[in-house]
């Protein structure tokens, strides 16, 4: 028979926060590919979980991959873990899944822990429609260039940062998204969390200020409804032409445009000949 991959959560801080079935399927399988093993080994020690470890991380997933779905094909278990909350979530995971769905071998995603959800919620803002971006690219142009892209969504915004770069894209997320509601939320679920509320503006000021260690989730308002009818001539433009960059056809950016912002469909239509 093939094996099985298990895709497993693991807490984002808290040792307390993983299920009954997750432990029990860590202590089940043949292997446990881990994105480090050094720091897999506290959380299996602590519950007394002997199963061998892999490492399977970033810069290996291409041919570590390759050597699981070897072992899986000899009919081997695996569970795969990352330091904390789910796999493919920002985390090494999505390279093995996608071969795996190819070759038809069975995966099972469990619940559990994940950092964004707990801070949506904690946020305050606007939980019905929100999009998840992760981690926003390293270099400050393209980090500009991806928030250009979300300057007119309605959706609540959630990211990932780092504390190295948390100073710099919350001046980023300032100059292009203007000055908007937002929850930074640190450590979650450890001994020193923290949840601070406030515009972009109050959140850089505090920062500055304060502690920059640990884990960072950043939830930031959607443009609001009622100012997405009072845009500048040029920022119609802009979406215009962002949205075709990204691929959409004259056609399609406008029915999201009118769809997503209520903006009149002749007066882009215009706009669209021009471009």
């Amino acid at each position: 028979m093939i094996g099985k991959l298990y895709v497993c959560p693991t807490p984002i801080g808290n040792l307390k926060d993983i299920t009954m079935r997750t432990l029990e399927v860590l202590q089940n399988v043949d292997y446990i590919a881990a994105e480090d093993t050094r720091h897999t080994i506290k959380l299996l020690n602590h519950y007394e979980i002997k199963t061998a470890l892999i490492s399977y991380y970033e810069h290996n997933e291409a041919t570590k991959s390759d050597w699981i779905i070897e072992k899986l094909q000899e009919g081997k278990d695996f569970a795969l873990v990352t330091d904390a909350g789910t796999p493919g979530i920002s985390d090494p995971g999505s390279v093995l899944i996608q071969k795996l769905i190819l070759l038809g071998i069975e995966i099972i995603v469990l619940p559990g822990a994940t950092a964004f959800v707990p801070a949506l919620v904690v946020s305050g803002l606007n939980t019905n429609r929100f999009v998840f971006e992760g981690f926003l690219p390293v270099k400050k142009g393209d980090k500009r260039r991806q928030l250009e892209t979300l300057k007119y969504d309605t959706r609540t915004i959630v990211l990932y940062e780092s504390p190295h770069r948390l100073l710099e894209t919350l001046e980023s997320l300032h100059s292009v998204l203007g000055n908007r509601r937002m929850a930074i939320c640190r450590e979650l679920t450890k001994k020193f969390e923290e949840i601070v509320r406030g515009s972009i503006e109050e959140c850089l000021h505090y920062f500055k200020e304060n502690i920059l260690k640990g884990e960072f989730v950043l939830v930031i308002s959607g443009l609001e409804s009622e100012k997405t009818h009072l845009v500048q001539d040029e920022d119609m433009d802009q979406a215009l032409k962002q949205l075709i960059q990204e691929g959409y056809t004259k056609k399609d950016a406008i029915k999201y445009l009118v769809e997503q912002y209520g903006w009149n469909k002749k007066t882009l239509y215009k706009k669209s000949l021009e471009l």
